[in-house]
């Protein structure tokens, strides 16, 4: 099983990103959450990894975080979903958020996810419901050469903006600032939006 793979980053189309390692190319399908933590192309990239061995295929799923494997390797015990299903429900909610529509039962989270009725949602929140504990909190993302900007982002989260909202105020700040002032202006971005 490939558990961890950790190369240049050549290409990004998602859902699927390109990574050579070892001079091999891996074609690996990330969760949108993933993707939008990405380096840009020709930086180096390390993904958790989730190896599924089909009649047809080998497909190999990565993920930024422990928590986004770990929840992923939970939604395909469930019957009925697959790996496609589950990385749509990750790439449309964080795994934060997951965790508190699932405690809090909330099906019309679910149902915004492409792909995901009513009884879907249902079956996910009923199979998921004493699975998903305080130990699937987000973790470390992909990892990136601006630890600022990671500060701010888990900052923001703490705050109780959602992973979308942190990314985008994150995005639109200028390089090199330090951590409380790329706070401080995270927050008027967002009190302006």
């Amino acid at each position: 099983m490939i558990g961890r793979i950790a190369g240049v980053l050549l290409e990004k189309n998602p859902p699927q990103i390109l990574v050579e390692a070892a001079g091999v190319g891996y074609e690996i399908e990330v969760p949108m959450s993933t993707f939008y933590n990405l380096p840009a192309p020709g930086a180096q990239v390390t993904l958790l990894t989730h190896f599924v061995v089909r009649e047809d295929a080998h497909l190999l799923y990565g993920f930024g975080s422990d928590a986004e494997r770990r929840v992923f390797r939970q939604l395909l015990k469930i019957s009925g979903i697959g790996a496609r299903m589950a990385l749509a429900v990750l790439s449309g909610l964080s795994v934060g958020e997951l965790v508190e529509a699932v405690s809090m039962q909330e099906a019309g989270r679910l149902v915004k996810i492409p792909g995901i009725g009513k009884k879907t949602a249902e079956r996910l929140l009923l199979e998921l419901k004493d699975k998903l504990g305080t130990d699937f909190a987000p973790g470390a993302t992909v990892g990136r050469a601006k630890p600022a900007t990671s500060d701010i982002f888990n900052a923001l989260l703490g705050l109780g903006y959602s992973e979308k909202e942190a990314q985008g105020a994150v995005k639109l700040l200028p390089e090199g600032l330090s951590v409380s002032d790329g706070i401080r202006q995270a927050l008027k971005l967002l009190a302006r939006a």
